[in-house]
C-alpha cells in the first residue's frame, strides 16, 4: 500500500507552542512535489510557510484558515492519487486518537541555551546534535541564535551544531570592546576553544559571514569550511541606511520599517518579531554596543574591512548562498563560483535567505556539509 504522510504543525524555536494557519498555498487535489510551500502559519516569533517533505497529491486539510494548533497537530494529509479514501479517514482517526500535545514540562526536557565565559565575557549558545564534524552557526548584525530557527535542527541530524550569540547580541554580554572584527573573531576562537573544538564547518550570515571569512584569513587551520549567506565581508558596499536607522529605531514605528527590508515577503515581519526586536533594543548596554560595532565595521555606510580573495585562496570548500532580492548587502557581491567555490542565488528571496527559504537553504547546507 502506498505510504500516507501526515503534515503537522512544526516547532519553530525553542519556545513556540502552537500555531495559527493563515492560509492554504495548496488546493486539495494538487500535486506536490518535495519543498512545495503548502500551508502559511504563524507562531509568536515568525510566520513561515509549511513545505512538502514528501512528493504526492494534498488528499486533506485538516486545519481551516485561522486555526491554532498546537505543535506537532495535523495540518493535512500528502498521499499518492491511488490511495483509497476510506485508508486515509482511517489514518487521519488513528492519528487524532494517538496525538498528545507536548507539555510545558516536556518541552522543558528539549535543548536549552547555555552559557560559558570567553575573555570575561558571557556568551550564550545553543547545541543540537552530537558526533560528526561540528558546525558553528553565526549571526549577523542586530541577530541573535533565534535566526537560525528554522535550520539548526534541521542541520543537527549528524553532527553536533552550535548556534551562538555574539558580543553585544542575545544574551551574550553587552561589552563588544572597540567594536572591531577582531574583538567578534577572537569571542568565536575562545568558543571553540572552549567546547574542545580544534576546527569546525562555519556558517555565517551578514555581518556573521564577515566574522567566518575573518577567521579563515587569520587562522584556517580552524576552519573545515565556509558556509557564507548573504555575507558582509566581500564587497564595500552596504545599506548603510539600515545600519544607522536600526542602530537609531527605539520605537515600533521606527523599527517595523527597517524589519521588513531583511524580508523579500514583507508578511513575514510579525507583532511578535518587531516586540522581541523592541525589547532587544532596550537592554542595557545593547544601543552602545550596536553603535560602536556600526562605528567599527560600517562607517559611513561602507564595509571597513573586505576579505573578497579568500573564498578563491581558501584551498577549502566554500558555499555562498544568496538571495537576488537581498536589499541590505548586493547580491553582486557573491564571488565567481570555480574550483572549491559554490555560489547559488535564490530567485525572489531577501536578506534573511535562510529563513524565507529554509528548505532550500538547508538541503544546501546538507549536502555541502555531507
Amino acid at each position: 500500500m502506498s505510504a500516507i504522510h501526515t503534515l503537522t504543525m512544526p516547532k519553530w524555536g525553542l519556545s513556540m507552542q502552537e500555531g495559527k494557519v493563515n492560509g492554504w498555498l495548496k488546493r486539495p487535489g494538487d500535486a506536490v512535489a518535495i519543498g512545495d510551500e503548502l500551508v502559511e502559519v504563524e507562531s509568536e516569533k515568525i510566520a513561515g510557510a509549511v513545505e512538502a517533505s514528501v512528493a504526492g497529491v494534498l488528499r486533506r486539510q485538516l486545519a481551516g484558515e485561522d486555526d491554532v494548533l498546537p505543535v506537532g497537530g495535523l495540518l493535512g494529509i500528502v498521499a499518492d492519487a491511488e490511495v483509497a479514501d476510506a485508508d486515509i479517514d482511517a489514518a487521519v482517526a488513528a492519528f487524532n486518537a494517538s496525538f498528545v500535545p507536548a507539555s510545558t514540562d516536556d518541552d522543558a526536557g528539549g535543548p536549552s541555551p547555555q552559557q560559558v565565559e570567553i575573555n570575561g565575557r558571557r556568551m550564550r549558545f545553543l547545541l543540537r546534535g552530537e558526533g560528526g564534524e561540528p558546525v558553528i552557526l553565526i549571526h549577523g548584525f542586530g541577530g541573535d541564535l533565534n535566526n537560525w530557527l528554522f535550520n539548526h535542527e534541521a542541520l543537527a541530524g549528524t553532527r553536533a551544531v552550535y548556534a551562538i550569540d555574539l558580543p553585544g547580541h542575545g544574551e551574550s554580554a553587552k561589552d563588544v570592546g572597540d567594536g572591531s572584527l577582531a574583538t567578534l573573531v577572537a569571542a568565536v576562537l575562545g568558543f571553540m576553544d572552549s567546547q574542545g573544538l580544534s576546527a569546525a564547518h562555519l556558517v555565517g550570515h551578514s555581518m556573521g559571514g564577515a566574522v567566518a571569512l575573518a577567521i579563515a584569513a587569520q587562522a584556517p587551520e580552524r576552519v573545515r569550511s565556509l558556509s557564507l549567506i548573504c555575507s558582509a565581508g566581500l564587497g564595500a558596499e552596504i545599506n548603510g541606511d539600515y545600519i544607522d536607522g536600526f542602530v537609531a529605531a527605539n520605537d515600533r514605528r521606527a523599527l517595523k520599517p527597517l524589519l521588513t527590508q531583511l524580508f523579500a515577503d514583507a508578511g513575514l515581519v510579525t507583532r511578535q518579531l518587531v516586540d522581541d526586536m523592541l525589547k532587544y533594543k532596550r537592554l542595557e548596554g545593547v544601543d552602545t554596543a550596536l553603535a560602536r560595532l556600526a562605528a567599527a565595521l560600517f562607517a559611513g555606510g561602507r564595509q571597513q574591512a573586505v576579505f573578497a580573495e579568500v573564498p578563491a585562496q581558501l584551498g577549502k570548500p566554500v558555499l555562498v548562498v544568496w538571495g537576488e532580492d537581498d536589499r541590505i548587502i548586493p547580491v553582486a557581491h557573491a564571488p565567481a563560483a570555480g574550483g572549491q567555490v559554490r555560489v547559488e542565488r535564490l530567485a525572489a528571496q531577501g536578506h534573511m535567505v535562510q529563513m524565507e527559504a529554509a528548505h532550500e537553504v538547508n538541503r544546501l547546507l546538507e549536502h555541502f556539509l555531507s
